[in-house]
């Protein structure tokens, strides 16, 4: 009886604690994320230069074309789903089946949960703790501030987060400044920033550059909300 005293007090905190920091989260910048701490203390192990560079901007100072160059990129249905693309999830599972190459099929509202609420890694508690953020914060923001958070808060690069903080090391301008070239350029690492670099693509970067270019074509080259 007791224990289930205690399990129930700590669901409950846990509920009121989660649902108050989405809350806060809807208008207050993110100072820092749990991935943000963990490559810090990585960095730490591994004798290396503390490098942690980022610059919260508003939505209104970061380009909308690397928010186009995004959502063509990471999340076509960003506007249309409720932080699931069952459709995109189907798919990936299917190629999953037979591709060696792994598909993804997270939204940038799951991407936006995870990074800013939660750790790396592929445990189905971490994964069912993304359903349940990913939910709140669909439920308390609008689509322009999970995008706002998402490109303040994202790994752009080994020690690089955010927009501002990859615009201003990868092409020495601002976010609001980037080119439709550029954005593509910033938003095709982002699946695995640290491996693929920005500015010395490999092949495959430049193939999906490319394609990200075309996307963004199609969409008219603007991203309306």
């Amino acid at each position: 009886m007791l224990v289930f005293k205690i399990l129930k007090k700590i669901v409950f905190y846990f509920l009121a604690i989660s649902v108050l920091l989405v809350i806060v989260f809807k208008w207050v910048p993110v100072p820092v994320t749990p991935l943000m701490v963990i490559r810090c203390i990585e960095q730490k192990k591994e004798d290396k230069k503390l490098k942690l560079i980022k610059d919260w901007e508003p939505l209104e100072n970061i380009s909308n074309r690397l928010q186009l160059a995004v959502v063509c990129t990471e999340d076509q249905n960003f506007l249309k789903h409720h932080g699931f693309d069952l459709d995109a999830i189907k798919k990936a599972m299917d190629e999953n089946k037979v591709k060696k190459r792994k598909r993804g099929a997270s939204t940038i509202s799951q991407q936006t949960a995870k990074n800013l609420f939660l750790w790396p890694g592929h445990s189905w508690i971490r994964k069912g703790l993304e359903v349940y953020f990913t939910f709140l914060i669909e439920l308390f923001w609008s689509k322009e501030r999970i995008m706002e958070v998402y490109l303040n808060i994202i790994e752009m690069g080994d020690g690089i987060y955010g927009a501002e903080a990859s615009s201003q090391v990868y092409f020495k301008k601002n976010a609001a400044s980037l080119s439709r070239e550029q954005a593509a350029a910033i938003a095709v690492v982002l699946p695995n920033p640290r491996k693929f670099s920005v500015t010395k693509p490999t092949a495959y970067i430049l193939k999906r550059r490319q394609f990200a270019l075309k996307q963004m074509r199609l969409w008219g080259g603007k991203l309306e909300y």
